[in-house]
């Protein structure tokens, strides 16, 4: 992104004021607001930015003289936020193909849920009366067969986020997502290992469903 010419996009006045309208990836929550609008605030050049939550767009000022437009953008890189240039047509067609990534994900997490829920029932009821030990573990790891491949896919943009907000050293919502998204897998697998009575894979994809649910709407 540095590599492009980025004075097209920008607002200039007459006090030396240069402002500029970014789209940018990967805010989803009050944290990541914080985390660009203060990460922005440290570099003496800039004299404001302000987080649209909903627009998903940050405006930020800068002294021009001090500052080249391209700076504002590795900056926001450095802090684990990929930005552009705001362009109505292509915040459009990336809405679009976001909202179809997330609705194929949300799909897939929903059907290998009621899958493993099925799996799960069966083991419920099972450990209530007399399920042979055996049986028990063979429907653990059906479900984890099941819950593995589609927890990395339906997962991804939870895990992407997180990733991004480490390398940066910063926290985000995403990142005790992840947490326990893996903690809980973790676990469910140790159990089934040990030939344990419970395991929670249908937790994990029950998780993942409702928060691709709440990360479509």
């Amino acid at each position: 992104m540095a590599a492009q010419d980025l004075s097209v996009f920008v607002r200039h006045r007459d006090d030396g004021i240069a402002s500029m309208e970014l789209a940018v990836d990967g805010i989803r929550c009050a944290g990541c607001m914080h985390a660009i609008e203060s990460g922005l605030a440290r570099e003496p050049a800039i004299l404001g930015a302000r987080v649209n939550l909903a627009l998903k767009r940050v405006s930020v000022e800068w002294r021009e003289a001090l500052l080249r437009p391209e700076a504002v953008v590795d900056k926001l890189g450095a802090l684990g936020f990929e930005a552009y240039p705001f362009v109505a047509e292509r915040q459009e067609d990336g809405a679009v193909a976001e909202e179809r990534s997330l609705m194929r994900r949300l799909g897939v997490a929903g059907f290998a849920a009621m899958n493993i829920m099925l799996l799960s029932v069966a083991v419920w009821a099972g450990n209530s009366g007399d399920i042979d030990p055996t049986t028990r573990d063979f429907f653990h790891w059906l479900s984890a067969l099941i819950a593995l491949p589609t927890a990395a896919y339906a997962g991804r943009p939870f895990f992407e986020s997180a990733l991004r907000a480490l390398k940066a050293g910063a926290v985000n919502m995403d990142v005790p997502i992840t947490i326990g998204v893996v903690l809980a897998f973790v676990m469910s697998v140790a159990e089934t290992w040990a030939h344990g009575r419970h395991a929670y894979f249908d937790g994990v994809m029950m998780l993942l469903f409702f928060l691709l649910i709440g990360r479509y709407l």
